[in-house]
C-alpha cells in the first residue's frame, strides 16, 4: 500500500523547489494535495503509482466534489498529479499518466473584486502623521501603482527599488523576475518612507517594509493593517491586498485596453489569467450602456 510519507512524492517535491524553482507555497499546496490523493489511493486498493487507473482518478475527483471542494480547487488537484506523473514518466517509473485528458467539475467564474477610482483615491488619503501609517500608506500606494502580489511587497528589499528611476524589480512567482514601473504618488511615499524607516530597521536589514520590531513586516500583519486602515477611511466594502492589484488591472486596461502590457506588469505566464479583466471592463461598458443608451433603459410603469 502507499506510505503517507512517500519517497517518490518526496523526490518530486525537491525536484519542483530545486529545477523548477517553485515558491514555498505552490510546494504546500502540491504536498497536501498529492497527500489526499495518497489517502485515497490507499482506500482504492492501489498498491503503487503505477497501479493507479483512470477510473481511480475519477473516484478521487468525486470524492473532493463529494467533500465540497469548488471546481478550482479540484482542477489545481489534478494539476498537481498531472505534474507527478510527468515527472514519474520523465523518471521512467510508471507507464502511463492516468490523470490525462480527466478535467475538474465545472464551476461558476467569479470576477475579482476591485475598487472604483473614487474608492482607491479615498482608500489611499488615509492620515499619514505616525511613521508607521507612512509605511502603511506607502505599501498601499506600491500595491496599487505597480499591481504587486502581497508576497511581492513584504519580500520586497531595498536593492529592487529604483525611485528615481521609477521602477521596482519585482521576484514573483516561480522565481521569475520583471519590472514594473513606480507612480509618482508611490514614489514620493515611498521616499518618506525610507527616510522614516531607519528609525525601526536593523543595519543589514533589506527589507522594504519593517514591522515596529525591526523585523521584515508579515503577510498577515500586512492584512490586518489594511482592514483596519479601509474601516478607518469608511469604504463601504471589506478590502484585501490583493484588491489593489485587482484594481490595478482593470483600472490601466480601462484607460488603455492593452492586455498585453497588463499581463506583462501583472506578471502573468498565460495571458488567459489577465483576460479576466476584459469580463470586468465589459460589465463597466455595460452599465454605462444601459445608464446611457435611451433604447437601453427600461420605461417605469406609470
Amino acid at each position: 500500500m502507499l506510505p503517507r510519507a512517500d519517497p517518490l512524492l518526496e523526490k518530486f517535491l525537491r525536484h519542483l523547489g530545486e529545477e523548477r524553482r517553485c515558491s514555498p507555497l505552490t510546494l504546500k499546496h502540491y504536498r497536501r494535495d498529492l497527500v489526499q490523493c495518497i489517502a485515497y489511493c490507499h482506500q482504492a486498493g492501489a498498491r503503487d503509482w503505477g497501479k493507479f487507473t483512470p477510473a481511480q482518478v475519477r473516484g478521487w475527483v468525486a470524492a473532493l466534489h463529494r467533500q465540497g471542494l469548488a471546481g478550482k480547487s479540484i482542477q489545481r488537484a489534478l494539476s498537481a498529479l498531472r505534474s507527478f506523473y510527468r515527472y514519474l514518466l520523465r523518471e521512467q517509473l510508471v507507464r502511463r499518466n492516468p490523470a490525462s485528458g480527466i478535467t475538474a467539475p465545472k464551476s461558476a467564474r467569479r470576477l475579482p473584486k476591485t475598487l472604483t477610482a473614487d474608492q482607491t483615491a479615498r482608500l489611499l488619503a488615509g492620515d499619514c502623521s505616525a511613521p508607521l501609517s507612512q509605511r502603511d500608506a506607502a505599501m498601499w500606494e506600491l500595491l496599487y501603482s505597480s499591481g504587486l502580489r502581497l508576497s511581492e511587497a513584504v519580500n520586497l528589499n531595498l536593492t529592487e527599488l529604483d525611485l528615481a528611476g521609477g521602477v521596482v524589480r519585482v521576484t514573483g512567482k516561480g522565481k521569475k523576475v520583471r519590472e514594473v514601473p513606480v507612480g509618482a504618488k508611490a514614489c514620493h511615499a515611498l521616499s518618506t518612507w525610507l527616510a522614516l524607516r531607519r528609525q525601526f530597521a536593523r543595519v543589514d536589514d533589506p527589507a522594504v517594509f519593517i514591522a515596529r520590531n525591526g523585523k521584515r513586516l508579515g503577510a498577515r500583519a500586512v492584512q490586518s493593517r489594511l482592514r483596519h486602515w479601509a474601516i478607518h477611511q469608511g469604504m463601504e466594502v471589506p478590502v484585501h491586498p490583493h484588491m489593489l492589484r485587482h484594481s490595478f488591472a482593470s483600472h490601466v486596461l480601462e484607460s488603455s485596453g492593452d492586455l498585453r502590457a497588463v499581463q506583462e506588469m501583472l506578471g502573468h505566464a498565460n495571458i488567459s489569467t489577465t483576460q479576466i479583466y476584459t469580463h470586468l471592463d465589459f460589465q463597466h461598458l455595460t452599465k454605462v450602456y444601459d445608464q446611457a443608451h435611451p433604447r437601453a433603459r427600461r420605461k417605469t410603469t406609470p
